[in-house]
């Protein structure tokens, strides 16, 4: 299997099956100098890991993170970093009985069809699991962004459950870390825990929307025609287990506005920076960040690992019922928060040294 690796200058491949002993990354590219130890990378991978509440699975992993190479006295050395996390409570014999199943929404039939073989055993490489790698080498990239653009934040957060939509005038980011739902809306995270035990209790599961923000920015970021940052970001979160759909700003819904209404007109603020009205845009501008908010949201389907009975069938092309035993999230989205603002951390980074490298303070004047 090719392609486990993304990224330009920062480069990111991740490693490992949900069942097996370990998973990890491979993170080249990183800037030297740059402070970073394992406790550091624990506290994103902290925020990521399983069995943390009822509202997602109760696979025990501690998600314990290893640097195994590219770290010196607490600081990068510019030379490929390793990192590693063992997993500790497999249960393969959950999935036994699926073993010849295609579960229905997931990756198992795909796989097979490409490469004639699949692990079973938690759906292998396309399990969520994949993830924790994902959020390691995130938190190396927030790292390094905290050294070489310092005022970057990145939060994310959920946004809906289902056909439940949190209110934006209710949104306070305090309460992002509040709650098992990452909503900044308190009210909504109420309601959304009541619709969730109904369904888990039911054997089903939920889609949700997650946004991720990412402010202070700064401007020039991306390249026209194919190196455009939302080009490069939309691929990111797409690549996340259970992603079905990725916009920026508006995203689908500017298809309804005006010109006039969609334009984001620019002003000159006291500082002497352009300032902008509104951000329809999402802070990108042809594939370039304009200095705004990027904003980024993203659609992870519902659980496929369910226990109501699916239709399906088997290797041999038997017709069958199928029941996914075993520990899942009734709702991945969830726990794609953390996952969500580390593929926005890898990017931003990777933007950021190809426009060092590229353009450096070549970019224009205003005023």
């Amino acid at each position: 299997m090719s392609l486990n690796t993304f990224g330009h200058l920062f480069r990111v491949t991740t490693w490992g099956e949900s069942h097996g002993p370990a998973l990890g990354a491979t993170v080249d590219g990183c800037p030297p100098g740059i402070a970073l130890d394992e406790p550091m990378i624990q506290h994103w991978l902290d925020r990521r890991k399983p069995g943390q509440s009822k509202y997602t699975t109760q696979r025990r992993e501690a998600d314990a993170v290893r640097i195994l190479s590219g770290v010196y006295e607490g600081r990068t050395t510019g030379t490929p970093i390793q990192l590693m996390i063992e997993n500790t409570d497999q249960r393969s014999k959950d999935y036994g009985e699926i073993a010849e199943k295609f579960r229905p929404g997931h990756a198992d039939i795909t796989y097979w069809q490409k490469y004639g073989i699949r692990d079973p055993r938690g759906g292998g490489r396309s399990s969520a699991r994949e993830t924790a790698a994902r959020v390691a080498a995130g938190s190396v990239a927030r790292a390094a962004l905290n050294h070489l653009a310092p005022e970057v934040r990145i939060t994310g957060y959920m946004v809906q459950m289902g056909r439940l939509r949190a209110d934006r005038d209710r949104f306070d980011l305090s309460e992002v870390e509040r709650n098992p739902f990452w909503s900044p809306d308190a009210a909504a995270a109420e309601i959304w825990a009541g619709h969730l035990d109904e369904l888990r209790k039911s054997g089903n599961s939920v889609g949700a929307v997650i946004e991720v923000v990412a402010s202070g920015v700064p401007a020039g970021l991306g390249a026209p025609v194919y190196g455009k940052l939302d080009t490069d970001l939309a691929a990111a979160m797409m690549s996340i287990n259970a992603v079905k759909g990725v916009e920026f700003g508006e995203g689908m819904a500017a298809a309804e506005l005006t010109g006039t209404e969609n334009a984001d007109e620019i002003f000159m603020g006291n500082d002497g920076r352009p300032r902008f009205s509104s951000n329809h845009a999402g802070g990108i501008l042809g594939g370039i960040s304009s200095g705004q908010d990027v904003v980024v949201r993203f659609a992870v389907k519902p659980t496929s690992s369910i226990l109501t009975p699916r239709r399906t069938i088997t290797v041999t092309g038997e017709e069958t019922e199928i029941v996914t035993k075993g520990r899942h999230d009734p709702c991945v989205g969830i726990r794609a928060v953390p996952v969500g603002e580390a593929m926005m951390a890898c990017v931003l980074l990777d933007h950021l040294l190809l426009h060092r490298g590229q353009v450096g303070d070549a970019g224009g004047r205003i005023g």
